[in-house]
């Protein structure tokens, strides 16, 4: 087959078609950037991604404060306050930025970001490289709301379908909409958003609140960006097993999750041919603690599950670089995939 482009690359996995290589994607968490730019350089040049970003600025924030991924405390677009712990991570929400739920009437999105986005470059952009170009978006519903609410509120008001929440998320929803509808008239090729869902072993909410509640919402996402010709992109960690054919049937084409947390031969058997995973190696001991031959193993499993069993594609070779992770193994990840 002739080489082809990473634009092509990607649309081709996405549709399950031939490809001369398997796409690559290398996610490095803020640490990497920060403490290890020279290895990171050195990795992107001998691994060049399929996937680049468009040239964009959102507006600027009326509340955001502080600097991200430095030890203390800073104040995010939404006005929610993160700890940081260790610099190059992105830290946690540990309070309450809507502690009575009945002042979340009172709240207002950041419309900003969206009023003074600049996306002027946003086409000039796609047009100047053949890679795939994935736009990210704010749009994390679950998870912003833990962000405003607390995590122990919002799963207190999930469980007693308090109405004031509803009204909440309706506003999230409202701004994400309108977010998806901007990078809908751009010539990006594709569209990610993310929620967080799972535990180690499942859901942290039961499928059928998930149902009810996420899932219309998550359809709005892919019906507004599949009538504009954009690819949808998701990321969830944890368990995520129980909503993979709800991932399908709304039309999410690639899903970034913690295969390693589930059952992965069989998640291929069942889902594999409507949907692309978004790579994944296990980066809770495998990339971090495991032999160059363990994470090769890794990426033999995942292959054989994807590609080899069934002979077609549909599958990105992704990994996440953690800040302490060995970038031996982080090379061994796309070096085995290259292998496949």
């Amino acid at each position: 087959m002739e080489t082809l482009t990473g634009r092509e690359r990607v649309w081709r996995t996405l549709r399950h078609r031939p490809v001369d290589r398997v796409p690559r994607q290398c996610w490095s968490l803020p640490g990497v950037g920060m403490f290890r730019p020279k290895e990171l350089a050195t990795l992107l040049e001998r691994f060049p991604s399929d996937f680049a970003a468009p040239d964009f600025a959102y507006g600027p924030s009326r509340r955001a404060k502080g600097v991200p991924c430095l030890p203390g405390e800073y104040t995010d677009e939404w006005g929610s306050l993160w700890h940081v712990g260790e610099p190059g991570v992105i830290g946690e929400v540990k309070g309450s930025l809507i502690p009575d739920l009945t002042c979340a009437a009172d709240y207002e999105v950041p419309w900003e970001l969206l009023d003074e986005a600049d996306f002027s470059r946003v086409d000039a952009s796609c047009a100047a490289t053949d890679r795939f170009v994935l736009a990210g978006t704010f749009t994390r519903p679950f998870e912003r709301l833990q962000f405003l609410r607390g995590t122990e509120n919002l799963f207190m008001d999930l469980a007693t379908g308090e109405q004031e929440l509803l009204c909440l998320l309706d506003k999230l929803h409202a701004f994400s909409m309108r977010e998806m509808e901007m990078w809908a008239k751009t010539a990006v090729d594709g569209v990610s958003f993310m929620d967080d869902w799972g535990s180690q072993r499942s859901l942290l909410v039961s499928p059928d609140l998930w149902r009810s509640v996420f899932k219309p919402r998550y359809r709005d996402y892919c019906d507004l960006l599949h009538a504009a010709g954009k690819a949808v992109f998701f990321h969830s960690d944890g368990n995520i097993e129980a909503i993979y054919p709800d991932l399908v049937e709304i039309g999410i084409d690639a899903v970034n999750s913690q295969l390693f947390c589930m059952d992965l031969e069989r998640l291929s058997a069942e889902q594999g041919s409507r949907i692309a995973f978004w790579g994944e190696i296990d980066r809770q001991s495998t990339l971090p603690f495991g032999s160059v031959d363990d994470v090769r193993a890794a990426v033999d499993r995942v292959a054989a599950a994807t590609i080899g069993r069934w002979g077609r594609t549909g599958v990105i070779a992704q990994c996440e670089w953690g800040v302490n992770d060995p970038m031996e193994n982080i090379e061994a990840v796309f070096d085995q995939w290259n292998r496949w």
